[in-house]
C-alpha cells in the first residue's frame, strides 16, 4: 500500500467515524426535540372527548325547519356500517396507502415533494388520514414547525394506540364537512336528507370531495363547483380500482342536494331569534330545538311584497331599503324583514335601526290627551304656533283653523297635534310612550309630539298592539317553546307583560280615530276589505317614511328609507309604506273572518268641524262622555 493509498484510507475512515458520530448526535438531537415538543402535547384523553358548540334547531310555527346553528354531529358509525363507496371515495381521494403506512407516508411525501418542485408551488400534500386525525382532534390550525412536529408525534402515537379501522372510524365521524357538520352521517343528513348508511355512489363521492375545501365545494353554496369536484373523486375511485369506468359513468345524482336545505326565508328573523335563545337557557352544551312564532306563509308574502315595492315604484322614488314586522295581538312575531337583501346586508332595520317616526308617533300623543279628559270631538285650533324658536308647520304648509281632535289625527295636522301635546303635558306623553313599550330615555321636548325621538320599527309597532288587542301591552317575542335533544321541555311561553296599559274606553276612541286615518285621512292608500286602523309618518326632508297599522288579528309596521339617510323623492307614509302595508295585509288576511276593531261597531264616520261644534253646543260634558263610551262620537 502506497502512502497515497494509506492517506486515502485514513480520510475514508475519518469520514465514516465523523458521519457515525454526527448521525448519533442527530438522533440524540431529534429525540431531544421530540421530547421537548412532547412535553407540550395536549391532554389526549381530554381531546378525545367530543367537545362542540350545542346545536340549535329553529322551527317555524308550523313545524318546518328554519335553520340549524352550532356543530352538527350525526350518529357515530363504524367503517363497516357504511356503504363501501363512502370509505372507498375517501381513501381514493385522501390517502390510498392508508393501510400500508405507519402513520407517515414516506412514498406519498416524496411524491408530493416531486410534484411541488416541478410545479414551482404547492400542488400536493403528503398528509395521511392519521395525520389529519391528529391535527383535527388535538391541534390548532397554526402553521409552524412546532405544530408539524407534534402532528408527527401524535400520528405515531395514534398508530400505536389504535388499529387502522379505529383511526379511520374516528376520522369519518369527526372530520368537518361544511355547513356546521362534523362526520359523514351529519353531512349525509344535512345535504341529502338521509343517513350515511343510505348514501349512493355519487353522494359518497360528493361527501369525499368536501374534504379538500368544505366551504368551496359545498353543494348548497356552489353546486357547479361541487359537481366538478365530485367528478374528480369518481375518477380517483376508478384510478384506485374501486370503480370501473362504466360504474363511474353510471354514478349520477339521484337526490337533489338542495331538497333538504333549510329555508332561506326569514334570515333576519333567525338572527334576531338566536340572540334571544341564550336568555332562556342555562349555559351548557346540550342540543335544543326551538319552536318559533314565524308564519312561513306571511314571511314569504312580506319578503315578496317588500321586494316588489322597492324594485318597482321605490326605484323611481330613490327608496333603496325597507323593513316590515308583523305581530299578533300578544306580541308573537309572525313575519319580519330587516332589509331588501340579507346577502348584501345582514343589518336588521326592523330591530337594530333607530329612526325618527314622524307623525307615526302621534297616536301616543293623542292617547295621552284622551287620558287627561279630552274627547275625539273636542275642537282644537290648527293655526300657526311658536314655542321658543320652534315654529312647526303642517305638511302642506296650510292651516285648517278649528278642527276636531279626530280630524287632526286623520289629516295628520302638526300644529293641532302640538297644541294637543301641550294640553296633555309633555311629561305625560313621554310616560305614555314608555308604558306602551318604547324603550330608553324619552326626552319630553316640544318636538317629541312630531316624532323626533328615535325608535325602532319593532318597538313602535308593538306600541300599537294595545289598540288592536283591547288595551294589553305586548312585548315582541319569537320563542314559543324550547326542548332538549331528548324532547324534554325546557321553556314554554306563557302570558307575560305588564297587562292592561290602556283603558277600554280609550282603546275604542283611539280605534275610531285611527280608523279614520285609513277611511278618509292620510292613509287612504292602505284601505282593506275589513276594519283597519293605522297612522302614517314622515320624517324631515322625506328621510324616513312609515306606516303602522292593524286589524283585530294582526299589527304590521313598515319603514322605507335609505341607510345613508339621503332624502327620498317626496315619499310619505301615505305613499310607498301604505302601499306595501296594504298589499301585505291583503295577503295575510286571505280567507279570514272580518273581525271588528275593539270598541268599534259599524263604519267610521267622523263629524265635520261645523257639525261637531253644533253638537257640542247642545251636549253637556256628561252626555259627551256617555256618547264616547257608546261609540257615538
Amino acid at each position: 500500500m502506497t502512502d497515497l493509498d494509506e492517506k486515502e484510507s485514513g480520510w475514508f475512515w475519518w469520514f465514516v467515524k465523523f458521519a457515525a458520530t454526527a448521525g448519533v448526535w442527530l438522533v440524540i438531537a431529534a429525540i431531544g426535540v421530540a421530547a421537548w415538543y412532547a412535553t407540550d402535547l395536549p391532554d389526549i384523553d381530554e381531546a378525545l372527548q367530543a367537545t362542540r358548540r350545542p346545536t340549535i334547531t329553529l322551527l317555524a310555527a308550523d313545524g318546518t325547519l328554519l335553520a340549524t346553528r352550532g356543530d352538527l354531529y350525526g350518529v357515530p358509525l363504524r367503517v363497516g356500517d357504511l356503504p363501501k363507496a363512502l370509505p372507498q371515495a375517501v381513501l381514493a381521494t385522501e390517502d390510498r396507502r392508508f393501510y400500508d403506512h405507519f402513520g407517515l407516508d414516506i412514498i406519498g411525501i416524496l411524491r408530493a415533494a416531486y410534484h411541488n418542485v416541478r410545479a414551482g408551488r404547492i400542488v400536493q400534500g403528503g398528509s395521511t388520514l392519521t395525520q389529519q386525525v391528529a391535527k383535527n382532534l388535538f391541534l390548532t390550525s397554526e402553521r409552524s414547525y412546532k405544530r408539524k412536529i407534534q402532528e408527527v408525534l401524535l400520528s405515531l402515537w395514534l398508530e400505536h394506540k389504535f388499529t387502522k379501522e379505529q383511526i379511520f372510524t374516528i376520522y369519518l365521524n369527526r372530520v368537518y364537512l361544511g355547513a356546521g357538520t362534523y362526520g359523514v352521517d351529519a353531512a349525509a343528513r344535512q345535504y341529502f336528507g338521509v343517513p350515511a348508511k343510505r348514501v349512493m355512489v355519487y353522494e359518497a363521492a360528493m361527501i369525499a370531495g368536501l374534504l379538500k375545501a368544505p366551504s368551496r365545494y359545498n353543494p348548497r353554496a356552489n353546486p357547479a363547483l361541487a359537481k366538478k369536484r365530485t367528478a374528480q373523486v369518481l375518477k380517483n375511485m376508478v384510478s384506485a380500482g374501486y370503480l370501473t369506468e362504466s360504474q363511474a359513468s353510471q354514478a349520477v345524482p339521484r337526490r337533489d342536494s338542495r331538497s333538504s336545505v333549510e329555508s332561506q326565508a326569514g334570515r333576519y328573523f333567525i338572527d334576531w331569534t338566536l340572540e334571544q335563545v341564550a336568555d332562556y337557557l342555562a349555559p351548557g352544551d346540550r342540543d335544543v330545538t326551538v319552536s318559533t312564532t314565524l308564519n312561513p306563509v306571511l314571511q314569504a308574502a312580506a319578503e315578496r311584497r317588500l321586494a316588489s315595492v322597492l324594485d318597482g315604484p321605490g326605484k323611481k322614488l330613490r327608496a333603496t331599503q325597507a323593513a316590515l314586522v308583523a305581530l299578533s295581538g300578544d306580541g308573537a312575531v309572525q313575519a319580519l324583514v330587516g332589509g331588501r337583501r340579507y346577502a348584501t346586508s345582514s343589518f336588521n332595520r326592523a330591530t337594530q335601526a333607530r329612526r325618527q317616526p314622524g307623525s307615526a308617533f302621534k297616536p301616543i300623543v293623542f292617547l295621552a290627551a284622551l287620558e287627561t279628559g279630552m274627547l275625539p270631538t273636542d275642537i282644537v285650533q290648527d293655526a300657526p304656533i311658536t314655542i321658543d324658536d320652534w315654529a312647526p308647520r303642517n305638511f302642506n304648509r296650510k292651516f285648517l283653523g278649528d278642527v276636531t281632535m279626530a280630524e287632526a289625527l286623520a289629516q295628520s295636522l302638526n300644529a293641532a297635534a302640538v297644541r294637543i301635546g301641550q294640553k296633555a303635558g309633555l311629561p305625560r306623553v313621554a310616560k305614555t310612550a314608555s308604558r306602551l313599550g318604547i324603550p330608553g330615555k324619552i326626552d319630553a321636548t316640544p318636538s317629541l309630539v312630531l316624532g323626533t325621538q328615535d325608535v325602532s320599527l319593532i318597538d313602535l309597532t308593538a306600541a300599537y298592539a294595545p289598540f288592536a288587542n283591547g288595551g294589553m301591552a305586548a312585548w315582541p317575542y319569537a320563542v314559543s317553546e324550547i326542548r332538549d335533544g331528548d324532547g324534554k321541555v325546557l321553556y314554554t311561553r306563557s302570558g307575560s307583560g305588564p297587562g292592561r296599559v290602556v283603558a277600554a274606553q280609550h282603546v275604542a276612541q283611539m280605534n275610531r280615530m285611527m280608523a279614520g286615518v285609513i277611511a278618509s285621512g292620510t292613509g287612504k292608500t292602505a284601505r282593506l276589505d275589513r276594519p283597519a286602523a293605522g297612522k302614517t309618518g314622515t320624517s324631515q326632508n322625506h328621510r324616513d317614511a312609515w306606516f303602522i297599522g292593524y286589524t283585530a288579528d294582526l299589527i304590521t309596521g313598515v319603514w322605507i328609507g335609505n341607510d345613508n339617510g339621503k332624502p327620498m323623492k317626496r315619499v310619505t307614509g301615505g305613499g310607498l309604506p301604505a302601499v306595501l302595508w296594504q298589499r301585505f295585509m291583503t295577503d295575510a288576511h286571505q280567507g279570514q273572518f272580518r273581525s271588528a276593531l275593539p270598541g268599534v261597531d259599524g263604519p267610521v264616520q267622523f263629524l265635520s268641524r261645523s257639525a261637531a261644534a253644533k253638537v257640542l253646543e247642545k251636549k253637556s260634558l256628561w252626555d259627551r262622555i256617555i256618547s264616547v263610551v257608546k261609540g257615538a262620537d
